[in-house]
């Protein structure tokens, strides 16, 4: 699962990687500034697991990346869909003091 400010994306694979069901917020009817919001990310979430719970997926492992505010929300959809969830990691790239930042704004 990927939250960032603007978006929420919910990606579902299997064992090996491959992806067997997806949504987004996007997907799922949301435009603009709405696209955000914890609502949107807990709808792409419920909609691309509900997919995978027909097809007969029992357990799951969470990895959320980014820091957006449908970070939550996803997650407490995905528990309520009835997955066992074994682990949930967080897998944020962090810097390690990288890019040099943009010098400062003159008004």
């Amino acid at each position: 699962m990927q939250a960032n400010f603007n978006n929420t994306i919910v990606t579902v694979t299997d064992v090996r990687g491959r992806v067997v069901s997806w949504s987004s917020a996007g997907t799922c009817g949301f435009r603009g500034t709405r696209r955000g919001t914890p609502f949107a990310a807990q709808t792409a979430a419920g909609n691309a697991i509900h997919a995978v719970v027909d097809q007969g997926m029992q357990r799951a492992e969470v990895m959320i990346k980014g820091p957006g505010l449908g970070r939550d929300a996803a997650l407490r959809a995905i528990r309520r869909s009835g997955i066992l969830l074994t682990f949930v990691r967080d897998v944020t790239p962090m810097p390690h003091n990288g890019c040099r930042p943009p010098k400062k704004r003159r008004v």
